[in-house]
């Protein structure tokens, strides 16, 4: 198990790599050049110059998320092939330093949807939450503001670039069903696995989040199904999965364990986070102790050490602390806790069985 931690930049974040480097384990940063919109290129010179920073602090770059696809590749547009051509040079280019994994996303306008971004949880401390019966009356605009009004620093999926299009995108998408962004995400596969292959990049899908439709998109990285299709697609290994717990596990017929023991293998990158999931289908986000909520952190953590998994692990999002300010579900704190937390039991699985 291979500990990351993921950060914004040096200019978009309120952690600092020396604040990581005081967390015990620690061995990478997951991170991006967030300054770049969907479907720009990354330049070599960019990737080089962030990177090397990183590395100057003792950590590897190994993993990146995300680097964002754009709207018209997923939508079918006409000229997505240009964007297409980008993001296989933005591979090689990452490549060029040693990158080993990429984590993005296929879910339309939305990377992730929340309806508060600090829900007061009972012990004090505040967290993202999604309030189901909300967001079946809630207008989409409505949910922009509330994002955009929560922090001063960019959050992933909510860039202002693509909320400034919000109504366009949502006229776009009455044409595109569920099969359709299927079709769309193979013709995208089918463009870059071959690079990733070449390059020895392993492309790492993030399951949508939630993992249902929402305001009448389509959904489709939602269970142990859409990972069968996806093998389906594509059985390179360079086609694989970001396994994540809270945003898969925010389903209840999601058996995360049991998704672990299946798609390891397939999963070069893990995000493990807590959620618990109210009768009516809301969520919110909890700490990553495991009676906290609804996932079980204890089972999914004992199904990799079997597997002997060295994949890249991070804590994902955490709740706000201890009068921390921070980007909503990004701070220092409670991800610091998680890690010691996945620590702990990876420790404990292998005193088990004998160090190993």
């Amino acid at each position: 198990m291979n500990i990351t931690f993921r950060w914004y930049g040096r200019n978009n974040d309120t952690v600092t790599l020396d604040h990581i480097r005081q967390i015990p384990n620690v061995k990478g940063i997951v991170w991006a050049l967030h300054q770049k919109a969907a479907g720009e290129l990354w330049t070599k010179e960019e990737i080089k110059e962030e990177a090397e920073y990183i590395q100057s602090k003792g950590f590897h770059i190994d993993v990146v998320e995300s680097v964002n696809v754009h709207e018209d590749i997923k939508l079918g547009l006409g000229n997505r092939d240009l964007y297409i051509e980008n993001y296989k040079q933005t591979i090689r280019n990452l490549a060029e330093v040693g990158v080993k994994v990429i984590c993005y996303n296929f879910m339309p306008i939305f990377d992730w949807t929340r309806t508060d971004m600090f829900h007061p949880l009972e012990d004090g401390s505040t967290a993202l939450y999604f309030d189901k019966e909300k967001v079946q009356s809630l207008d989409p605009q409505q949910l922009v503001k509330t994002v955009s009004e929560a922090s001063d620093l960019t959050l992933p999926g909510w860039e202002p670039e693509r909320m400034a299009r919000i109504a366009e995108l949502f006229e776009a998408y009455k044409e595109v069903d569920e099969q359709k962004l299927w079709n769309n995400l193979r013709y995208f596969l089918d463009a870059i696995i071959p690079v990733a292959e070449e390059v020895g990049i392993r492309m790492a899908i993030h399951p949508d989040d939630p993992p249902y439709s929402i305001f009448g998109l389509p959904r489709i990285i939602t269970g142990a199904a859409s990972y069968e299709k996806l093998i389906e697609i594509n059985d390179s290994l360079a086609n694989s999965f970001t396994f994540c717990s809270g945003s898969m596990g925010a389903s209840p017929d999601n058996d995360m364990v049991a998704i672990a023991e299946k798609y390891a293998y397939r999963s070069p990158f893990a995000h493990i986070r807590n959620v618990k999931i109210y009768e009516n289908g809301s969520f919110t986000e909890t700490s990553h102790f495991t009676s906290d909520g609804s996932i079980d952190i204890k089972g999914i953590v004992k199904t990799l050490h079997e597997q002997n998994y060295t994949g890249y692990v991070r804590p994902d999002h955490g709740r706000h602390l201890w009068g921390e300010v921070c980007r909503p579900g990004y701070g220092l704190y409670d991800r610091a806790l998680g890690i010691m937390y996945l620590n702990g039991l990876w420790d404990a699985y292998s005193e088990q069985t004998g160090g190993k």
